[in-house]
């Protein structure tokens, strides 16, 4: 099996993408076992300063940073459970010492094997704001949206005032579900929760649209790529 680096941003996010790649080996690979990870968490507060200043080669720093960690520790690739990050992949490409997979990438194939056509997108200003899921959805053939003006503010709010934090509230789940719903109203046939804490809030079952879990879905395809 490959060996698998994970380059964290934040916490919660990078947690639950560990976690879930461990409970998708229990079938995959067996009881107790799962290929090797190695992650590098440097903290969010170094991150902040390049994704409020635009600037992504400082962000780019930052994740080769961890990159060249992970290639010495015997990494094979690398994953960032992390949808904002991906801003700075051109960066890291031109640089990385080991292979990369793309969170957007993965939730595109699956919205494409489900027959998806126009997918909202919730996630921090800096995703929603940019180009990751739009430029990587549309040779897809799969449009992207993101919610108007006051229901944008509230999806950033949260997950930097909450969710980052480990905080997970019925206010603010209530209030994603009607965020949600407005993308519905729009024309959306489905919802990338595109940012990594966000699946740790929603409750896909109670959804108005059909979710896309950014988060376990690279870390499906990290087990698949260590498997492979």
């Amino acid at each position: 099996m490959k060996h698998i680096g994970i380059v964290a941003c934040s916490a919660e996010g990078a947690a639950l993408c560990y976690q879930a790649i461990c409970r998708d080996a229990l079938q995959m690979v067996g009881k107790n076992d799962h290929p090797r990870i190695t992650m590098d968490s440097i903290p969010l507060a170094a991150w902040m300063p390049s994704f409020d200043a635009g600037d992504y080669r400082g962000v780019a720093r930052i994740m080769l940073d961890s990159a060249h960690l992970l290639a010495a520790a015997g990494a094979d690739f690398a994953i960032c459970p992390d949808n904002s990050a991906h801003r700075a992949w051109d960066h890291v490409q031109a640089e990385t010492p080991i292979p990369w997979l793309h969170i957007a990438r993965e939730v595109g194939a699956e919205a494409q094997r489900r027959g998806h056509r126009r997918v909202g997108v919730l996630g921090t200003r800096f995703t929603m704001d940019g180009p990751v899921y739009r430029d990587t959805l549309a040779p897809m053939g799969i449009g992207t949206m993101v919610p108007e003006a006051d229901d944008y503010e509230t999806v950033d709010r949260i997950i930097f005032s909450e969710l980052v934090d480990g905080v997970f509230t019925d206010a603010s789940r209530q209030a994603y579900d009607a965020v949600i719903a407005r993308l519905r109203e729009r024309g959306c046939d489905a919802v990338a929760l595109a940012c990594t804490e966000i699946p740790l809030l929603m409750r896909s079952d109670e959804s108005p649209l059909p979710t896309l879990d950014s988060t376990r879905l690279l870390a499906s395809a990290a087990l698949r790529e260590a498997l492979a």
